[in-house]
């Protein structure tokens, strides 16, 4: 019998604490979150309009409506157009009608890079009120 009860305390003091591991686990997870930096991605910053069942007012159809397909290419007035050359069709739409706006309708598959040099060349005649607008 003296054999039997040897083992049984030799089994028991055999048993390893974890509290200092886990002491040392959760001071490291408070030093990685008070140590991680935030960053905030840049990216453009546009609002959707609210949706709704009315159709849209007659002044909606004077604006100028740019149509980007899947594969980025972009359609005036149904021809198609080189970025080089908006410039000088967003002139000569807007000189027709100074209250007209830009929209730009894309396909969700399109490149946004499209958007944002449709966005530039938009500027650079003047318009500066363009809106993006995606396909369903």
């Amino acid at each position: 019998m003296a054999l039997g009860s040897r083992r049984r305390s030799d089994d028991e003091d055999a048993q390893i604490d974890l509290t200092p591991m886990l002491d040392v686990v959760f001071i490291m997870l408070i030093f990685f979150i008070v140590t991680a930096s935030f960053v905030q991605e840049a990216g453009l910053d546009f609002q959707r309009p609210p949706v709704s069942d009315q159709p849209p007012p007659d002044s909606a159809k004077a604006n100028i409506v740019l149509r980007v397909a899947e594969d980025n290419q972009i359609y005036l007035e149904g021809r198609r157009v080189d970025v080089r050359s908006i410039r000088a069709n967003v002139e000569r739409a807007y000189a027709e009608n100074p209250q007209a706006k830009v929209i730009v309708q894309a396909h969700p598959r399109a490149n946004t890079s499209v958007f944002v040099r449709i966005a530039d060349q938009a500027r650079e005649a003047g318009v500066y009120d363009v809106s993006l607008s995606t396909e369903e």
